[in-house]
């Protein structure tokens, strides 16, 4: 993402739309073809990266604006669960003919907004045509004190598994937006529940306490069920949840009132962008006090066992089966 004779159009889109959120030094004002960043001393870089693309991670119409900020927030999501602090970003977009200039316009305006909210600049990236979907790519650079990073392989037998927020609001949306399911439920749930799948809330709030306190985490991406067994997965352990136990909110649970298969796409549809971590009983306390004093519930929902493999047990306590335990691309 440079051009700084501002000659093509390429140039001049980069110029009116780009250039004012790249507001870091090191950004060189996206005149040169690579960036620099000075990290702080004594901290880690964290780095991590996601590509959202049109018909696959949001919906064709969907506005510029909420696509930037759902772009970046996943991203943003990430940082959160290593128990980070956001620095900037990288960020490359593939744009399709039918990309207007007004829906680009919207598109900036969404990136000015979490920009200024997340304090996390723009550093360049790259602008290409494409003849398939709209495709934008963000890499995210952030920063923990050393050697601090929450990783996802740390959840020892005896921990406690906790999760942020609520669980399957933004998979029960994604029905509803599409019109694969119609229920019947108040608008303002219904309204809720898309909203949730449109505008991820990252969890940036819990990142010290993460730090402080979890022995492993990660966000939530691709469902519950599957995250949790990516995580034992890595760590060498079991872990057992309740699902009686699992936070859902008033209109997830307006849904299952009337459709109780719905709950397999609460616990594996993924797009929650909420925390799973584990802790130590001694130190959870101190976890879920810090993410009540930061206003983000945080539900102990089961524990980490010896073993392999994590199970979801019913309210009879028998572990569930799912056809798909997680989202999958491939």
């Amino acid at each position: 993402m440079n051009g700084d004779d501002q000659g093509s159009g390429e140039d001049r889109l980069i110029a009116r739309l780009f250039r004012p959120l790249a507001t870091a030094p090191g950004a060189l004002n996206l005149s040169d073809d690579a960036a620099f960043l000075t990290p702080p001393e004594g901290y880690d870089i964290v780095l991590t990266t996601d590509a959202v693309t049109s018909g696959v991670h949001f919906f064709p119409d969907a506005p510029g604006d909420g696509v930037a900020r759902r772009a970046l927030r996943v991203n943003l999501s990430d940082l959160a669960a290593k128990g980070a602090r956001p620095l900037g970003f990288l960020m490359s977009v593939a744009l399709p003919a039918s990309v207007t200039e007004d829906w680009l316009d919207a598109f900036a305006r969404g990136l000015a907004a979490d920009i200024g909210e997340y304090d996390c600049p723009l550093y360049g990236g790259d602008t290409d045509r494409t003849t398939g979907p709209l495709s934008i790519n963000i890499a995210m650079i952030g920063s923990v004190p050393k050697g601090t990073m929450v990783k996802r392989s740390g959840a020892k037998p005896g921990d406690l598994v906790l999760v942020s927020g609520t669980v399957g609001d933004a998979a029960l949306g994604v029905r509803l937006r599409g019109g694969e399911a119609d229920w019947k439920i108040a608008a303002a749930n219904h309204e809720y529940l898309v909203e949730r799948f449109r505008l991820p809330q990252p969890r940036l709030a819990l990142a010290e306490a993460l730090r402080a306190n979890a022995s492993a985490a990660m966000d939530i991406s691709d469902g519950l069920a599957g995250d949790l067994a990516k995580l034992c997965r890595v760590s060498g352990v079991a872990a057992e949840v309740d699902v009686r136990k699992v936070p859902l909110s008033e209109a997830a649970r307006a849904v299952l009132a009337l459709d109780s298969s719905a709950q397999d796409s609460v616990l594996t549809g993924g797009d929650d962008y909420e925390i799973l971590c584990t802790a130590a009983p001694e130190k959870a306390a101190a976890l879920q006090a810090a993410a009540a004093a930061a206003k983000v519930p945080l539900t102990a929902i089961g524990t980490v066992k010896a073993g392999a493999g994590a199970r979801i047990l019913d309210a009879a306590g028998k572990p569930m089966h799912f056809t798909h335990a997680s989202y999958s691309h491939f």
